[in-house]
């Protein structure tokens, strides 16, 4: 248990400082109108699709670097790690230039309404300038936490964090960027936090600086099923946008409260990849120790913690939740929608962490293609389609939508529990 509580909470602390900075990116959306919170909703999804590749390189990394680390094998992890950042840099590159392109494009066809569309471009072409750095500041974060290092990436994000929110209010309230500030805090902030993790992981590489493509593929295969979740689960984000523009009326400020309930949800997801994070780290070490009833007996230890916390937390945002609401908007049909949907999300938000934190373990064992399967199906078979006969044929309200949410998350919980427990992820080999 101690082991996990050591790597999971700082995992947490960063967790919060995400947190922080995309509240404080809600909170000023919201001073400056209600039409660009509900455009800083949909193009956040969007920037997430974008990232997805150095998530999942990272997910690959941490599998590899942790294991390798574990078995003090210098040479191999030097590589591995300047493979991984080497790759990750490649991408984002090339990230960067179609995201920067193509955002127009992009914008033209997707089913928003037309208020928000000549809002969103601009929003698109600074945040696509930042992906290069986000590229790195992840995958980074990514080898400082599976070589027992996972407080100086503490350091980092608590910095990034406070030039992410000082910048915000700065470029937003006191220069002509305007609403712009608030995507360009966040290129800012994470360009600067790159170039500090960098510095930090030159001395864990102290063999030869080698580019493995082997390696890299090995992290790709492990990875790519994470960044084909995490299409997925943005897409399902921008779907759910889609459909709930087809409500006959209040279609902003529907789509405001979204992003606000979006937004107040985070903070339980904080600790939940927190500890999704620390049980990957913690089960990749272990496995690598070969030991192995005990990476399953601590995976199931940090799920539990998890489960423990997030309900306390649930408990203190539903008992707050017209503060909260109405602290991120002063639109009074903002607030109430909002509140609408804390009170149902809420309910399914322990089944949640449970199987999100399983899934933690799964992905340090390499197993993400079971991770990518159960989440996909639960999503795009439950939530996605339920949401549209609700909205579309019955004509029932946003709040169909949200209990849609909380169907599917019970169904996800179901699905990693059963694989979790059938230990056949303790024998892959990589």
């Amino acid at each position: 248990m101690s082991r996990s509580w050591s790597v999971s909470w700082p995992l947490t602390v960063i967790m919060f400082f995400e947190f922080l900075m995309g509240l404080t990116d809600v909170y000023i959306a919201g001073k400056v109108s209600k039409e660009i919170q509900a455009t800083y909703g949909f193009v956040i999804q969007l920037y997430f699709v974008l990232i997805v590749i150095a998530n999942a390189l990272t997910v690959g990394t941490v599998s590899v670097v942790s294991r390798l680390f574990a078995s003090r094998n210098q040479n191999d992890l030097t590589q591995a790690i300047f493979s991984s950042l080497t790759a990750t840099a490649g991408a984002g590159i090339v990230l960067v230039a179609g995201g920067f392109f193509f955002s127009p494009e992009i914008i033209h066809f997707v089913n928003i309404p037309e208020e928000l569309k000549y809002l969103a471009v601009p929003f698109i072409k600074i945040y696509s300038v930042g992906l290069f750095f986000h590229y790195l500041l992840i995958n980074s974060n990514g080898v400082l936490r599976s070589c027992d290092r996972v407080k100086e990436s503490l350091k980092t994000q608590a910095l990034v964090c406070a030039l992410n929110i000082g910048l915000n209010f700065f470029f937003v309230f006191y220069t002509p960027l305007g609403y712009r500030g608030i995507a360009t805090a966040t290129a800012s902030s994470v360009l600067i936090g790159s170039l500090v993790n960098l510095w930090k992981v030159r001395s864990l590489m102290t063999g030869e600086r080698t580019f493995s493509v082997g390696t890299v593929r090995k992290m790709m295969t492990i990875g790519w099923p994470i960044g084909m979740l995490q299409v997925l689960w943005q897409l399902s984000s921008m779907v759910l946008f889609l459909i709930l523009s087809a409500l006959p009326e209040r279609r902003v400020e529907i789509l405001a409260a979204l992003t606000t309930g979006l937004r107040i949800e985070s903070v339980i997801y904080l600790p939940v990849f927190g500890f999704n994070m620390a049980n990957a780290v913690i089960v990749g070490n272990l496995l690598g120790e070969k030991r192995k009833e005990d990476a399953l007996r601590s995976g199931f230890i940090t799920a539990a913690i998890g489960v423990v916390v997030v309900t306390i937390i649930v408990i203190a945002v539903i008992l707050n939740a017209r503060w909260i609401a109405s602290f991120l908007s002063h639109n009074e049909i903002v607030v109430r929608e909002s509140m609408k949907y804390i009170y149902i999300s809420m309910i399914s938000e322990p089944f949640m962490a449970w199987g999100i934190i399983l899934g933690g373990g799964l992905n340090g064992a390499g197993d993400t293609r079971s991770v990518l399967i159960r989440v996909a199906l639960s999503v795009w078979l439950v939530r996605i389609p339920l949401s549209y006969i609700f909205v579309v044929f019955f004509g029932f309200g946003p709040a169909s939508v949200w209990w849609s949410m909380n169907i599917s998350q019970f169904v996800q919980a179901f699905l990693m529990s059963k694989r979790y427990f059938d230990r056949k992820w303790l024998s892959l080999e990589k």
